[in-house]
């Protein structure tokens, strides 16, 4: 399933000095490719305005690279929550998990780059208590709990025998906690230190969260465009929060030229957070579409085989849990069946 214990996806931006429909067809080819070396799933992200190695639409970016994909999932995470209405994003998510059932997964987050809110007319001031409502509504609709006036709706309805799985991204004690209680998991940031993500990790399990805890880290085989990262950390640096920045260490990245070397850092990262899942991420401004494509194929062949074979942290449970319940009385608009949805 999306974000699934043990699994190892990879995310995917856009590359610079492409053509709108280069930019489409290489990110479509770069899915197939993960796919193809062994990556459990890919993901996307969403910032507006051309803002650079990103793209407005993840959802639709993963539902292209869904269709040409063997095998996998694909998760728009995050896309911005409060630039959105939640219904709309439901009914998006829920229809696209109709057509590839078990294969969508959803993150989300607040947003800190003011231009997305400028150009979507949403109060950026206000984001924070949007995210807030929306993300238990979020996760509810797409368990198929509470639909109310869309209980006609049948990809949302059919979420109650399928519930397509929720992360928030969330880098405090706070955005944890809520994260447990609206029944999501958690998405960490990529540059953070391992004893933060650990305590973030055991404040979302105090607080009864059983959905995935996905590690974010920037990986390199090989000799890195090291300048390359350093630009992209001082764009990160430039509209991050003070408190997030307190914890970053460096740039990031996790550079090895041999595999068995990078397989065992991030699979110590793994176990040293709690995390249940790993994303990777090689793409950066000024990282060509064939260095990234020779990434994507190395990574496959020689690093998961050996990440995959170390196991899962063994001082936690990080079994994720399921609903697979049978729904009596599946027919849309039965109140008792979605009532029973909510449990």
């Amino acid at each position: 399933m999306p974000f699934g214990a043990g699994s190892v996806s990879l995310r995917i931006y856009p590359h610079d000095g492409l053509d709108a429909p280069g930019v489409v067809a290489e990110a479509i080819g770069q899915a197939v490719l993960a796919a193809d070396h062994g990556f459990d799933g890919v993901m996307t992200s969403e910032h507006h305005g051309g803002f650079a190695g990103y793209l407005p639409n993840p959802l639709q970016v993963a539902g292209w690279m869904l269709d040409r994909m063997p095998t996998g999932w694909a998760a728009a995470a995050p896309v911005l929550l409060p630039l959105r209405p939640v219904v709309l994003l439901a009914e998006e998510v829920a229809w696209l998990a109709a057509l590839h059932p078990g294969r969508v997964g959803v993150g989300v987050a607040i947003g800190g780059l003011e231009l997305d809110f400028r150009l979507l007319e949403r109060d950026f001031a206000a984001r924070t208590a949007a995210f807030r409502a929306g993300l238990p509504r979020l996760t509810a609709l797409l368990r198929g709990a509470e639909l109310g006036e869309l209980a006609d709706d049948r990809a949302l309805f059919g979420c109650a025998a399928r519930p397509v799985p929720v992360v928030a991204a969330a880098m405090s004690p706070g955005a944890v906690r809520r994260a447990a209680q609206a029944g999501a998991g958690i998405l960490f940031d990529g540059g953070s230190e391992a004893a933060r993500l650990r305590e973030l990790t055991d404040r979302y399990l105090d607080a009864g969260g059983v959905g995935p805890q996905v590690l974010i880290r920037r990986v390199w085989l090989g000799d890195p465009p090291r300048e390359a990262f350093e630009r992209q950390l001082h764009v990160y640096r430039g509209y991050s929060p003070a408190a997030a920045l307190r914890h970053w260490r460096g740039t990031g990245f996790v550079c090895h030229s041999d595999a068995g070397a990078l397989a065992d850092e991030l699979a110590a990262l793994r176990a040293e957070i709690g995390a249940t899942c790993v994303n990777l991420r090689i793409h950066v401004p000024g990282v060509s579409a064939d260095a990234a494509r020779e990434q994507i194929a190395a990574l496959g062949l020689e690093v998961l085989p050996r990440l995959r074979a170390a196991g899962t942290d063994p001082t936690r449970d990080t079994a994720i849990e399921t609903t697979d319940t049978p729904v009596r009385d599946a027919t849309p608009g039965n109140p008792t069946t979605a009532q029973g949805a909510q449990q």
